[in-house]
């Protein structure tokens, strides 16, 4: 159970962090064209949070972003918003409760054990302070 737990936070936690990248990455770095998740009209994390803030948003994530106006329509609302930094903090919460399940495994007088533990805990930090 404390390795399923591990593995849904972390992978939450990788998914926030490839929402925001996809609003502040750059092509290059990403792999992939920026803003490529709201031109495919898909809604993220960060636009979900400026939706909460900023109401009149939905009717324009509900018209679809077919028309460019409506991508700068979105993007400038999420820029007043604290959207990003509300993914931010909520890829930081699920990264912690793996982090969680790793520690609340049973104690290990086995070296190579301790080493495991301490990469996957690691793995933590790196997915939540990824550029890419």
């Amino acid at each position: 159970m404390l390795a399923f737990e591990y593995g849904k936070n972390l992978g939450l936690a990788f998914q926030l962090i490839d929402d925001v990248l996809d609003f502040t990455g750059t092509s290059a770095s990403l792999g992939k064209g920026s803003l490529s998740d709201i031109r495919h009209g898909i809604v993220t994390a960060p636009i979900l949070f400026a939706m909460e803030e900023f109401p009149q948003l939905r009717a324009i994530v509900e018209d679809g972003f077919e028309n460019p106006e409506n991508v700068d329509l979105a993007l400038e609302y999420l820029g007043k918003s604290r959207g990003i930094q509300r993914t931010k903090e909520l890829a930081m919460k699920h990264a912690n409760l793996a982090a969680a399940a790793i520690d609340s495994l049973p104690e290990s007088g086995d070296e190579e054990v301790r080493r495991s533990r301490k990469a996957l805990i690691d793995l933590t930090h790196i997915v939540i302070t990824r550029t890419k």
